[in-house]
């Protein structure tokens, strides 16, 4: 039994089932950030993420914008830390530590990507996230849909594999977000089932979701699953 859900991470277990700490993927979410800083026109001199993982995200962000940016990931699994050494610059630094501790740490811009689900107190968590950036950028797998409370199975294979305790929709991201004092900017889908190296029963999956977002975003979402929700608030 875990003591805690930060236990998965400052242990083994994360790393033992995903050895790679999603790296593959980590070029394609740096996209998905670049597309709404671009849209919404921001510059941001100072980008933190938070459980930045092996730290591929920021080292892809790092690679392509200005460079008069600086970078900071925090994390807290000494695995993924000792990742990120390898990746670090003069402008991209990273630190084994709960950023809310570092009472001095503040940014332009604050990520959270792929964080929320795997946070015991998502609600704190979220209300101290508010005092670390000018500009808050989350993104949130939608675990919740008609097909996968139907089946359940996948859901069960994410809590024992990647550790997600939380399964949001659309609608409760958005909520539980405006619920701890966040102001809406932007937000879009992106869709998972684009990631690299998806599994073939996941890429026959693909069509019918995409014929569906062309007709109706929500439905399609809320019924089939497969996207995730990228968030930009103040």
């Amino acid at each position: 039994m875990r003591e805690s859900a930060e236990q998965m991470y400052q242990s083994n277990e994360y790393f033992n089932n995903n050895p790679t700490w999603d790296v593959e993927d980590s070029p394609w979410k740096a996209s998905q950030i670049l597309k709404i800083i671009q849209k919404n026109d921001l510059h941001p001199n100072s980008i933190c993420e938070i459980g930045c993982g092996a730290g591929e995200i920021l080292h892809q962000l790092f690679l392509q914008m200005p460079d008069n940016r600086t970078f900071v990931g925090y994390e807290i699994s000494p695995h993924a830390f000792e990742l990120c050494q390898q990746r670090k610059t003069e402008r991209l630094d990273y630190k084994l530590e709960n950023v809310f501790e570092d009472t001095s740490a503040h940014f332009d811009l604050v990520m959270a990507i792929d964080v929320l689900e795997h946070v015991e107190d998502y609600f704190g968590f979220l209300r101290n996230l508010r005092n670390k950036g000018e500009y808050k950028l989350l993104h949130i797998p939608l675990d919740m849909s008609v097909q996968v409370v139907f089946r359940m199975s996948p859901l069960l294979r994410s809590r024992k594999k990647v550790g997600h305790i939380h399964y949001f929709s659309k609608d409760t991201a958005i909520a539980t977000l405006q619920d701890t004092g966040y102001e809406i900017i932007d937000y879009f889908y992106t869709p998972g089932l684009d990631l690299p190296n998806r599994p073939i029963k996941a890429l026959l999956a693909r069509l019918p979701r995409k014929l569906g977002f062309l007709i109706n975003r929500d439905i399609t979402v809320r019924l089939f699953g497969g996207y995730s929700l990228m968030v930009l608030a103040k």
